[in-house]
């Protein structure tokens, strides 16, 4: 099962790592990005979304959302 925050990146299995951190940061509102104490937060949310696009290329799976 895809992480439903994963999903609503809509990004294709072959985007790049960095192509799926661009698009996780980019998630967030400004001002939650700059809040310092949710930075931990932020640190896991992206690993969460870097790991789900590997675990979806690794199945290659072919839908982009």
């Amino acid at each position: 099962m895809t992480d439903p925050a994963y999903q609503r990146l809509g990004l294709p299995v072959a985007a790049s790592p960095y192509t799926v951190l661009r698009a996780a940061v980019r998630a967030f509102h400004p001002d939650t990005r700059a809040v310092r104490g949710f930075r931990a937060a932020r640190k896991r949310f992206y690993r969460q979304m870097l790991c789900a696009h590997a675990a979806r290329q690794a199945a290659g799976d072919s839908s982009t959302g």
